[in-house]
C-alpha cells in the first residue's frame, strides 16, 4: 500500500477513527494488526519474514535478559546478528554476490555454476532489519531490559506509519511509547495533517514529476546529452530529497496524529556547509544507526588517525551498500567516505585560501559559497546513485560537457514545457518554506497568523496538491527498494 494512494486515504483515517474510539488497552492489537495489513498489501507471503525476524529477537532480547555474563549474552546477539542479516544477505545481495563471483570466475576461465535466487526484495527489509537488530544490540549492552510483551514487541517492528522506509527507530525511544496512553489532542493531530499534506505536497508535485524526465534521460543516457543530462540530474537531487523525505513527512505525521513521536529525519540538508553537515541532516535515523553501532563500536575517533580514517571509509562504503546491491551505490558510498576524508585532510589548506581570498570577512558571501560547493559535490555523487550502471553513469558525466542547446530540453517525451515549469516553480516553492523555516518555527509562525490566513494557506496546499500532482505517473517510493 503507497502512501500516495486512494487505498491508504482510506485505510489512514479508519485506523485512526478506531484507535480513538477503543480503549487504550486494546489499540496495540489495532495497529499491529494494521501494520500487518499494510505490509501484506505489497506480498503476503513476505509477512512471515518480519514475524519470523520478531520471533528470533524477542528470544534473543529474553535470553540475554537472563544473565549478565557477557559470553552469553554474546551467544544470543550472534544469533540475532546472523539470522537477521541472513535474511537481508539472502534476498537483497546474494544474487548481486553470486552474479559478481561468476564474472570473476568466468574471466579466468573457471567454470561456475552456482544459479541465481528467483526472489523479489522484501519491501523495506533494510529498515526494518536494521530496527529489530538495534533492539537486540541495545539489550546486549545493556542500554535497556527486554520487552516481555510479544505484541507490543512485534509492533514496534512493524508500526505501519514507519515500517517500509523509516524513519529507523530506537527501541529506547519508540517501545515506551505504546504503553503510553494518548488521547485525542485537536493541536496535536492538525499538525500531523499539515506534516503529511506538506509530505504529500514533496512527493505527487515535486518528486513524481521530475521523475518522469529523470526517468527518461538516465534509461537512455546515450540519446540524451548535454543539457538535458544536466537538468535531469539537477531534477533527481530534488526527486530523491522531495521522494524520501516526503516519506519520512507522511510516516512522522501519520504516528503523530496518533501520538507518537518518529524522530526528524531530514533537517534541510542541501543547505549544509559542508559534507559532514550534511550527514547530520540528512537521513538522520541511518547516518546516527551507522555511528552508534558501526562506526563507535570499530574504535570510532578513539583509535589512531590512520585507523580513524579507515573506519570512516568503512562506514560509507557499508552504508552505500546498504542503498542496494549494485556496484554504482558501492561508488556513491565511497565517494562521500572520500569527501569527508579529503574535508578533514584539507581544513587548515581551505582555512588559509579563505582568509587569502577575504571569504571571512563577508560572512554571507562565504557561507553561500561553501553551501553551493557543498550540494554539488553531493550532486555529481547522486550520478552513480541513480545510473543503471557504472558506464551508464560515466557516459552521462560525459554527456554533461556536450551540448547546451535549450530546444534539446523539450525532447523529452512525456514531459512537455509546461511540465518544466510546474516542476520549476514547486521546487521554487519549496525552496522558500525551507529557508523561511530557517529562521522560524513554521507550526508556531502559522499559530500566530490570523485565521482565515491560515486556512487560506491550508486549503490552497491542498488545492495545489490537488491540482497539480502526479497521480497518472505515481511511483512507489524510491527507499522501498532498499
Amino acid at each position: 500500500m503507497l502512501f500516495n494512494s486512494f487505498q491508504f486515504l482510506i485505510f489512514f483515517p479508519i485506523v485512526v477513527i478506531i484507535y480513538f474510539g477503543i480503549p487504550h488497552k486494546y489499540r496495540w492489537i489495532l495497529l499491529l494488526a494494521a501494520s500487518y495489513y499494510f505490509y501484506m498489501c505489497w506480498k503476503a507471503e513476505y509477512l512471515l519474514l518480519i514475524i519470523a525476524s520478531t520471533l528470533i529477537d524477542y528470544f534473543a532480547g529474553l535470553q540475554m535478559g537472563k544473565t549478565a555474563v557477557k559470553k552469553k549474552r554474546r551467544i544470543y546477539l550472534i544469533l540475532s546478528l546472523f539470522a537477521n542479516l541472513g535474511l537481508l544477505f539472502t534476498f537483497k545481495y546474494f544474487n548481486f554476490v553470486n552474479d559478481s563471483l561468476r564474472f570473476a570466475f568466468q574471466y579466468f576461465n573457471i567454470m561456475y555454476h552456482v544459479p541465481s535466487l528467483k526472489v523479489l526484495l522484501p519491501v523495506g527489509i533494510s529498515f526494518y532489519t536494521f530496527q529489530t537488530l538495534s533492539y537486540t544490540i541495545d539489550v546486549y549492552r545493556g542500554d535497556r531490559e527486554p520487552e516481555r510483551h510479544l505484541g507490543i514487541f512485534a509492533l514496534y517492528v512493524s508500526f505501519f506509519p514507519q515500517l517500509v522506509a523509516g524513519p529507523i527507530e530506537r527501541s529506547t525511544r519508540l517501545l515506551p511509547q505504546f504503553f503510553e496512553k494518548m488521547e485525542f489532542d485537536y493541536q496535536r493531530v492538525k499538525d500531523g495533517l499539515l506534516l503529511m499534506a506538506w509530505g504529500f505536497f514533496k512527493k505527487v508535485v515535486i518528486a513524481d514529476w521530475v521523475a518522469i524526465f529523470v526517468n527518461k534521460v538516465y534509461n537512455n543516457p546515450e540519446f540524451y546529452p548535454g543539457l538535458p543530462s544536466i537538468v535531469a540530474t539537477y531534477f533527481f537531487a530534488f526527486q530523491i530529497y522531495c521522494d524520501f523525505s516526503g516519506y519520512s513527512d507522511i510516516a512522522i505525521g501519520a504516528a503523530q496524529v496518533m501520538g507518537y513521536r518518529l524522530m526528524l529525519n531530514f533537517r534541510r540538508p542541501y543547505f549544509s556547509k559542508s559534507i559532514g553537515e550534511f550527514w547530520k541532516r540528512w537521513h538522520i535515523s541511518l547516518s546516527s544507526w551507522f555511528r552508534d553501532y558501526l562506526y563507535i563500536p570499530l574504535g570510532g575517533n578513539r583509535v589512531k588517525q590512520a585507523r580513524m580514517y579507515l573506519n570512516i571509509f568503512i562506514v560509507f562504503l557499508v552504508s552505500g551498500f546498504w542503498h542496494g546491491a549494485n556496484w554504482t551505490f558501492i561508488i556513491w558510498g565511497g565517494l562521500h567516505g572520500i569527501y569527508q576524508l579529503m574535508s578533514r585532510w584539507t581544513v587548515k589548506l581551505r582555512a588559509r585560501l579563505h582568509q587569502i581570498l577575504g571569504l571571512t570577512r563577508i560572512p554571507n558571501v562565504h557561507r553561500m559559497i561553501k553551501i553551493v560547493i557543498t550540494f554539488h559535490l553531493v550532486l555529481f555523487s547522486w550520478i552513480f546513485f541513480r545510473a543503471n550502471s557504472i558506464s551508464d553513469a560515466f557516459l552521462i558525466i560525459g554527456n554533461l560537457f556536450t551540448s547546451f542547446n535549450v530546444s534539446t530540453l523539450f525532447s523529452v517525451s512525456g514531459f512537455s514545457a509546461q511540465h518544466f515549469a510546474l516542476a520549476v516553480l514547486s521546487i521554487v516553492i519549496l525552496i522558500a518554506v525551507e529557508l523561511f523555516q530557517r529562521n522560524h518555527n513554521i507550526r508556531q509562525w502559522l499559530s500566530a497568523q490570523p485565521l482565515v490566513l491560515r486556512w487560506v494557506l491550508y486549503y490552497g496546499l491542498i488545492i495545489y496538491i490537488l491540482l497539480f500532482g502526479a497521480y497518472d505517473n505515481a511511483n512507489e517510493f524510491i527507499y522501498f527498494q532498499f
